[in-house]
């Protein structure tokens, strides 16, 4: 059984691993900073919000989210910025039910949408992208600073 919750102080190292996890599948590498503002972001629950995955008394599943207004609508959305299953735990619904865990969220809180990024080469996450979500064909664009 899979149950969703917000990450507890206990969790900081199960929430790392998962989290350096997530930053190496995107081929990236962050330093300590990252993870330790991250946390203390999380821990805050002010901008930035994370729930976690347990299953048999493991965290098995993190996703990491924020509000913002929009330009183009009279609510709030939600960004769902990163989410990870651990490899041992896919196909057994942790990435879905944290988005719906998400959607809940942001649902109590009046957002108009919930939305997120994948690579287009990630295709099992976007099986279940596909079932549970719109593909609404916008491409991402970056400019570093």
């Amino acid at each position: 059984m899979i149950t969703i919750e917000p990450l507890k102080s206990e969790d900081r190292e199960a929430w790392e691993k998962l989290f350096r996890a997530y930053i190496a599948f995107y081929e990236r590498v962050a330093p300590q900073e990252v993870y330790d503002r991250a946390w203390h972001e999380f821990r805050t629950g002010e901008r930035m919000h994370a729930l976690g995955a347990q299953a048999d008394g493991e965290l098995v599943g993190i996703v990491h989210f924020l509000v913002h207004p929009s330009t183009s609508a009279l609510t709030d959305v939600c960004y769902l910025q990163d989410l990870f299953t651990a490899p041992e735990s896919r196909g057994k619904g942790v990435a879905r039910a944290l988005i719906e865990a998400v959607a809940d969220w942001a649902r109590d809180r009046d957002c108009g949408r919930v939305y997120w990024h994948t690579k287009e080469s990630n295709a099992t996450a976007r099986r279940l992208y596909d079932r549970v979500a719109v593909n609404r064909g916008f491409i991402q664009y970056q400019l570093p600073l």
